[in-house]
């Protein structure tokens, strides 16, 4: 059987009886056409189901896409999901269609990501870089008026916009809530020796507040959790020292999900914990779980508007913008150390 294929502007023409120019014209609403072939042109297009090619003539015509890339490290992060619904809040009242493609923490990936959003002319680029990647390739696109925005951490060997949660901030007050509580020993989920800049800032917070506290920074109390079940065995490692910590604090959405997975495992319902950012069902949890939370949605917001102040000419200096965070007490970050 034939394969169908999308009706191209000659078929429409050929429909008609006309030239393809002026087809174009008709389409683009840039030339003299008398009102009978307009109305021919445009019954064409409705019965052949022909779609203009948008990027084609945008680079034909050295315009920008009607379009804005955004590169995410993992699309199941319910996070980056917020994040997206942030941006569209933005974006669609321009008419501006959201491409979305993830990197999965892998800097090639995200390079050729990124080519094939520039080979299409996107109007700005928003990412969420991958950790150690060198971004000095894009200085001559940001030079050129490209709007390159970073999202919840910064970029490498390039000056751009960003815009980032209070990571500091918010484990710091995470960790002093448990220190309140009457904790000493607390223990630290999620740092790895490559963490991305979100987990250092977070486990530096979690320093500032030890420190504040007249307390002692413990290496041993401060374990991995680059997903949910490593999370979770570090958990049971840490309930397993021979002293160990009364209460947790977990650097991120997965390593609070792995460390209820871990308490659950060793049958602890007496371990504080304080998780950095919000998970689902977390109300539904026994206790229900205190957290830091952020706001993704606000931060797709500010990344989409400082985006499209770029493109209505803003040319002030790159700055970043900081989101604050939010400690939520549910239960678990107030249980008292037995």
């Amino acid at each position: 059987m034939p394969v169908a294929r999308r009706p191209t502007l000659s078929d429409v023409a050929q429909e008609v009886g006309v030239s393809a120019k002026t087809v174009s014209r008709v389409l683009n609403e840039d030339g003299p056409v008398s009102a009978e072939t307009r109305e021919r042109v445009l019954e064409a297009v409705k019965r052949l189901g022909f779609r203009p090619n948008l990027m084609a003539r945008h680079m034909r015509l050295g315009m920008s896409d009607t379009a804005i890339g955004l590169i995410v490290p993992d699309m199941s992060n319910p996070f980056f999901a917020t994040v997206v619904s942030g941006i569209e809040s933005v974006t669609h009242g321009r008419g501006l269609t959201l491409l979305v493609g993830s990197s999965a923490q892998d800097a090639d990936r995200e390079r050729s990501l990124v080519g094939t959003f520039l080979a299409r002319r996107v109007s700005a680029l928003l990412m969420a870089p991958t950790p150690k990647a060198d971004h000095g390739y894009l200085k001559a696109e940001r030079s050129a008026g490209l709007p390159v925005v970073f999202l919840d951490r910064p970029g490498t060997a390039l000056t751009a916009d960003s815009v980032l949660s209070s990571n500091r901030r918010g484990a710091g007050e995470g960790t002093a809530h448990l220190i309140r509580h009457g904790h000493r020993r607390i223990g630290f989920v999620g740092a790895a020796p490559a963490a991305p800049y979100t987990r250092r800032m977070r486990l530096q917070g979690y320093r500032d507040a030890l420190a504040e506290a007249g307390l002692r920074y413990d290496k041993a109390l401060v374990v991995g959790g680059q997903d949910v079940q490593d999370a979770a065995d570090a958990t049971e490692r840490l309930l397993a020292l021979a002293d160990p910590p009364t209460a947790l604090l977990a650097a991120n959405n997965f390593s609070s999900m792995g460390a209820v997975l871990g308490l659950a495992r060793t049958g602890r319902r007496d371990v504080a914990l304080v998780g950095f950012d919000d998970i689902p069902l977390a109300e539904a949890l026994e206790p229900a779980l205190t957290v830091v939370a952020q706001d993704p949605a606000a931060m797709g917001a500010a990344a989409a508007t400082t985006a499209l102040a770029r493109l209505d000419g803003d040319r002030s200096r790159a700055r970043s913008t900081e989101i604050p965070t939010r400690l939520i007490p549910r239960g678990s970050g107030e249980l008292r150390p037995r």
